[in-house]
C-alpha cells in the first residue's frame, strides 16, 4: 500500500550553517500540524551539515535529506531542487537560521483551505535580533486588522509588493506548476523576482494577521559572514538591488501589469533605496560617488509619482545625491524620519527656499530641494524643525559626560540671545534632566555645553537593562520642542560601572554614538553585581509580585486624589 503524501512539505535551505540548522528543523518537528515532509536542501556545505541532517533524519523519519552535487552560490538552486522532489501539494520555505513559530503550518493551510482561489497564503514576520532578542514586525501595516482577508489580485491591492519574502508564504504546488514559477538563478534578492511574479500569477491570495515566521537578524556579525541584505557597505550590493529591480520591471511589461510600476518604483525607492541613504552619514564621499554612479541611472527610470509619494525628506537625499552633493547628502540623510531640519537653507527672489546653502540652478533640482512647503518659519514652536549636533563628548568625574552641543534653527524661531535648553533622559518612570544655556553665534546657530550626571539617574530597585537616547527641549511661549540629538559619529565609547541611589547593587552604563539611522547620542545600562545574578529570575518576579505593586500604586493615587 502506497504512503500517504504529507499535506505540506517544507524546504530549509542551507550552506555551512550546521550549528543553527537544528534550531530550524526543529521548529518544523514542533509544528502543530503533523503531516508534514521536511527536506533538508543542502546547497553543498563543506562544514559538518551532512552529519547532523543525518542525526536529525534518524530522529525523525519527516526529514529528507538533498545535497546538491555542487554549491550553487544562491538561494534558487536548492529551493527549485526541493520543488521537483515535494510530496505535498502545498509548499514552503525556511532558511537555516530562521524558525517557524509553531502554528505557522497549520494557520496559512487552513487560510488555503478556505478558499480555493487562493494560490498562496501569506502571514506577519518577526524580526528578531540576535544581540538584544528585540522583537519587530516586519512591515507590520501589511497585516493589520484581527481577521485574515483574501486579495483578488494584485491590482486590488499593490502595496504588497514591500513584502517581497518567500518564506512567510505557502503556496499550491498546482499554483507553482501551472506557471513554472521557480527561483532565478545566477542573482542575488532571487525572493523580489519570485515574490513579484507571484503576485502578478496569483488569481488571489488570502492574508493571515498572525505571525508565520521568525526572521533572526545578526547586525553585529563581521562584515564577511553577513548575509548578503546585510552588506549594504558593499558597492555590488547595490548593483545586485538594481539588477534584480530591473528583472522585475521587465517581467511587469511582460505581463501585462505595466499599470503597477508606480507601486513598485516607490517601494524600491521608500525600503530598497532607503536601506542604502540611510546609512550615507556613515560612507565617504567617494563611496557615495560610486553609489551615485550605480543609482542615478536606475533612478531616471522611475515614474515621476513614485517620487512624489516619498516624504520630502527622502527626496532631499536623493537629490543632493544626484547632484554630487555628497556632503550635504550625508548632513541630510541623519535628519531622515527624525524630523530634523538642515543646517542652511537658501531662498529665492519669488521667496522660495530650497533645503542647504544654495539656490538650485537646474530645474529638477529646484523642484526637489524646495522646502517651502515646510514652513520653517511659521509652523508652530512645537513643531519647528530645529537641528541639535553634538561636537564633542568627554568624561568627567565619576559617571558624569559632557555634552558639546550646537543647535541649528533654519527658520530663526529661536530669540537673537541665550537659550535656555534642557537635555532629558528617561530609562525609568522618573526623568534625569541637566539644563544649560545655548549661546547665540550667528542668526540660526547656537551652541552650548552640558553636563549628564548619569549616576543620578533614579532606577528601579530591580534595576534596569537597556538602552535610552537623550532628547533636548526648549520652551518658548508655553510650547515645547523636543528634538533628537545627533551624535559625533566616531567619539570613544565611554562606559562606567556606577552605584544609584535606589537599591544596593551597581551597574553599567555606556553613553556611545547609535550605531546606525541619524546616529543618536546612545545610553546603555546593563546590571552588575547582585543584580546581574538575579537577573534571569526577574521576569518571574515581576509577574508574581507586578499585580501587588500595581494595586498598591492605583491605592496610592487613590488615597492622594481623596
Amino acid at each position: 500500500m502506497a504512503e500517504a503524501a504529507p499535506d505540506v512539505t517544507v524546504t530549509v535551505i542551507g550552506y555551512n550553517d550546521a550549528e543553527r540548522l537544528p534550531r530550524a528543523v526543529e521548529s518544523l518537528r514542533r509544528q502543530s500540524l503533523r503531516s508534514l515532509e521536511i527536506i533538508v536542501s543542502d546547497d553543498h556545505s563543506t562544514d559538518h551539515t551532512p552529519e547532523v541532517v543525518r542525526e536529525l533524519a534518524a530522529r525523525d523519519d519527516r526529514i529528507v535529506y538533498l545535497r546538491l552535487p555542487e554549491n550553487s552560490g544562491g538561494c534558487g538552486a536548492p529551493r527549485n531542487a526541493a520543488i521537483e522532489i515535494a510530496r505535498a501539494p502545498y509548499l514552503m520555505f525556511l532558511d537555516s537560521d530562521d524558525e517557524l513559530p509553531e502554528r505557522a503550518c497549520e494557520i496559512l493551510l487552513d487560510a488555503l483551505r478556505a478558499d480555493d482561489e487562493a494560490d498562496f497564503a501569506m502571514g506577519a514576520v518577526e524580526r528578531i535580533r540576535t544581540d538584544t532578542g528585540s522583537v519587530s514586525p516586519w512591515h507590520p501595516h501589511l497585516f493589520g486588522g484581527p481577521a485574515r482577508r483574501t486579495v483578488r489580485g494584485v491590482r486590488e491591492e499593490p502595496g504588497v509588493l514591500f513584502e517581497h519574502l518567500s518564506t512567510n508564504k505557502m503556496y499550491r504546488r498546482e499554483f507553482i506548476d501551472r506557471h513554472t514559477l521557480r527561483f532565478p538563478l545566477g542573482i542575488h534578492y532571487e525572493d523580489q523576482l519570485f515574490s513579484a511574479r507571484a503576485y502578478c500569477l496569483a488569481r488571489a491570495f488570502t492574508i493571515v494577521p498572525e505571525p508565520v515566521y521568525r526572521w533572526y537578524i545578526s547586525p553585529l556579525e563581521a562584515a564577511d559572514a553577513l548575509s548578503i541584505s546585510n552588506q549594504r557597505h558593499r558597492v555590488e550590493n547595490v548593483r545586485d538591488r538594481i539588477n534584480v529591480a530591473r528583472l522585475i520591471d521587465a517581467f511587469l511589461a511582460d505581463s501585462g501589469h505595466q499599470d503597477i510600476k508606480a507601486d513598485k518604483d516607490y517601494k524600491f525607492l521608500k525600503h530598497d533605496l532607503r536601506m542604502y541613504t540611510g546609512d550615507l552619514p556613515y560612507r565617504t564621499p567617494e563611496w557615495i560617488k560610486r553609489f551615485d554612479d550605480e543609482v542615478s541611472p536606475y533612478l531616471a527610470t522611475l515614474t515621476p509619482e513614485a517620487f512624489e509619494r516619498l516624504p520630502r525628506d527622502h527626496r532631499v537625499v536623493i537629490r543632493l545625491v544626484r547632484d554630487g552633493r555628497y556632503e550635504e547628502a550625508r548632513i541630510a540623510a541623519r535628519g531622515m524620519d527624525r524630523r530634523v531640519g538642515p543646517r542652511e537653507v537658501a531662498q529665492d527672489a519669488a521667496g522660495h527656499v530650497y533645503w542647504g546653502p544654495v539656490v538650485p540652478a537646474a530645474p529638477d533640482s529646484a523642484r526637489e530641494l524646495d522646502i517651502t512647503d515646510l514652513a520653517l518659519r511659521a509652523r508652530p514652536f512645537r513643531d519647528a524643525l530645529l537641528r541639535h549636533e553634538v561636537t564633542r563628548v568627554a568624561p568627567a568625574d565619576g559617571a558624569r559626560v559632557t555634552l558639546d552641543v550646537r543647535t541649528y534653527d533654519p527658520g530663526r524661531r529661536l530669540p537673537t540671545g541665550p537659550v535656555v535648553a534642557t537635555v532629558e533622559l528617561a530609562p525609568a518612570r522618573e526623568r534625569l534632566r541637566a539644563s544649560f544655556r545655548l549661546d547665540p553665534v550667528r542668526p540660526g546657530l547656537f551652541e552650548g555645553s552640558v553636563t549628564l550626571d548619569l549616576g543620578a539617574v533614579a532606577l528601579p530597585p530591580h534595576g534596569f537593562s537597556g538602552r535610552r537616547h537623550p532628547v533636548l527641549a526648549i520652551t518658548r511661549h508655553g510650547q515645547r520642542n523636543t528634538g533628537v540629538l545627533l551624535a559625533p559619529l566616531d567619539f570613544p565609547r565611554l562606559s562606567r560601572e556606577v552605584g544609584y541611589r535606589r537599591g544596593t547593587a551597581g551597574h553599567r552604563v555606556t553613553v556611545e554614538p547609535e550605531g546606525h539611522g541619524a546616529g543618536r547620542v546612545q545610553v546603555t545600562w546593563e546590571r552588575a553585581g547582585l543584580l546581574a545574578k538575579a537577573e534571569p529570575h526577574l521576569p518571574a518576579l515581576r509577574k508574581a509580585v507586578g499585580p501587588a505593586l500595581r494595586r498598591t500604586r492605583r491605592l496610592v493615587r487613590a488615597l492622594g486624589a481623596g
